[in-house]
C-alpha cells in the first residue's frame, strides 16, 4: 500500500499506550474519552490548515483514500502547552507533507490524536517533552513566602513581579491517606478501585463507576466547555493567579482555563455572589464564597453550587448540597499547598479531604486558554 494512502490497525501494539499517554498528561482531556486505542492509524498527507485555537491544536491534512483526497484533523497539545514546548502556529506551514502516527476518533469520523508527527526529511514537530512542567520549574530562584507590610502572605507575586500557579500530575482528588493509582486525568488503574477515592454513598459510587468506565466521554468540561468549578480548577494543566484587592476586602481567582472564568472570595464577611447572579434558588458554578484568614492560611467557605459540572478530574461527583472548605497556605515562595474538605450528605457518607500541592511559575503572565476557541 502506498506511504500517502490511509492505514489502520486493529492492534494498539502498533502504537504503545504507554507512549501516547504520557505524551499527552497535560491535555485538556482524557485522550480516550474521544480517541480509541485499540484503532492505531499512520498515515502521510499534506497540511491544508493549522488551527491554532483552544483547547486544543489542530492540523488538518489531505490523505488520499482510493485516489481521492480525504481532509483528516489531527489533534495535538493545547497551544499553550505546545508553545511552552517551543512551537508555534510557524512552526508548519500549509502544503507541506507530513507522516502521523496516532490513534483515530471513536465515532469513526476522520479525525485522530497524533502521538508522533514528522516532516520528510523525518524531524519531528509539535513533539511535547514528558519532563516539561519539571523542567518549566527547574531553574526557579528559591525564597520565603512573599508578605504585605502587615506580614500577611501574599498569595500572588512579590511586589514588581509577575507570576502564575501551576498544578502538576500529583494534583489527585483522592480521600488523604487512601493510595489508588490513577493517572492524570483522575482515571483509574484498575475501575475496581472506585469505593476507596471517597466515602461514596451507593448511587454515587456507581455513577463515578460509569464515568470512569466511559473514560469521561460524558465529561460536560469536554462536551460543552462547562466551567471548571470547585476543586476542578486547581487541576487544571494550565495555571491559576489570585489578585488580592485589599482595600475592597476580596479576592479575585483568575483562571487560564475554560472561558476565562474568575471567582471572587470575600474577607470582610458580606453575603457572597458569582459572576452569574443568583440567589439559593439559582446556584452557580464556582458557587458563592467567603474567606478569613487563620494565620498564615486563607480559609475558604463556599456553597450555592448547582449539579451541572465535574467538580473534580476522573468524573467526582456532587450535589447542591455540596459545602467546600478550602484552605491556601503559601509554604515558600515556590510552594502553594491546597487542602479541600467536602462535605455533601447528598453524595458522601460523612466529610472527607484531599490535598495537593501548587507550583509557582515566577516571571510569566497568566496564560490564556478558552475552551470556546473550538469545540473539538
Amino acid at each position: 500500500m502506498p506511504d500517502s494512502q490511509l492505514r489502520v490497525g486493529l492492534c494498539a501494539s502498533l502504537i504503545p499506550v504507554f507512549t501516547l499517554m504520557t505524551a499527552s498528561v497535560l491535555a485538556h482531556h482524557p485522550i480516550l474519552a474521544k480517541f480509541d486505542d485499540s484503532q492505531a492509524v499512520s498515515f502521510q498527507g499534506r497540511v491544508t490548515a493549522i488551527d491554532w485555537s483552544s483547547p486544543h491544536a489542530h492540523v488538518y491534512i489531505n490523505v488520499m483514500e482510493d485516489g481521492e483526497p480525504v481532509n483528516w484533523a489531527i489533534e495535538l497539545e493545547s497551544p499553550v502547552i505546545l508553545e511552552w514546548s517551543g512551537w508555534g502556529p510557524e512552526s508548519l506551514s500549509v502544503g507541506e507533507s507530513i507522516r502521523v502516527s496516532g490513534i483515530a476518533a471513536r465515532n469513526g469520523s476522520h479525525q485522530a490524536w497524533s502521538s508522533a508527527m514528522t516532516r520528510q526529511n523525518g524531524s519531528a514537530i509539535f513533539t511535547v517533552p514528558d519532563d516539561l512542567i519539571e523542567t518549566k520549574l527547574a531553574n526557579r530562584p528559591a525564597g520565603t513566602v512573599p508578605r504585605w507590610p502587615d506580614n500577611q502572605p501574599r498569595l500572588g507575586p512579590p511586589p514588581g513581579a509577575t507570576g502564575f500557579w501551576l498544578a502538576t500530575a500529583a494534583s489527585l482528588m483522592v480521600e488523604a491517606g487512601v493510595q489508588v493509582p490513577m493517572d492524570a486525568y483522575g482515571m483509574l488503574e484498575d475501575i475496581d478501585d472506585a469505593a476507596r477515592v471517597a466515602p461514596f454513598m451507593d448511587w454515587s459510587r456507581e455513577l463515578y463507576t460509569r464515568r470512569q468506565a466511559a473514560h469521561g466521554s460524558d465529561d460536560p468540561l469536554f462536551l460543552k466547555c462547562i466551567p471548571p468549578g470547585g476543586p476542578r480548577q486547581f487541576q487544571s494543566p494550565h495555571a491559576v493567579q489570585f489578585v488580592e484587592e485589599r482595600s475592597r476586602e476580596r479576592i479575585i481567582l483568575l483562571m487560564s482555563g475554560g472561558n476565562g472564568n474568575w471567582r471572587t472570595l470575600y474577607t470582610d464577611g458580606r453575603a457572597a455572589v458569582n459572576q452569574i447572579s443568583g440567589n439559593d434558588d439559582n446556584p452557580v458554578f464556582y458557587g458563592r464564597s467567603t474567606a478569613i484568614w487563620e494565620g498564615d492560611t486563607l480559609v475558604v467557605n463556599t456553597t450555592g453550587f448547582n449539579e451541572s459540572f465535574w467538580f473534580a478530574n476522573g468524573g467526582l461527583l456532587h450535589t447542591r448540597l455540596l459545602d467546600l472548605t478550602e484552605r491556601f497556605t503559601r509554604r515558600d515562595l515556590n510552594t502553594l499547598h491546597y487542602q479541600v474538605t467536602v462535605n455533601d450528605p447528598g453524595a458522601y457518607t460523612r466529610p472527607w479531604t484531599s490535598s495537593w500541592d501548587l507550583q509557582w511559575v515566577p516571571g510569566e503572565e497568566l496564560p490564556e486558554s478558552y475552551c470556546q476557541d473550538n469545540r473539538q
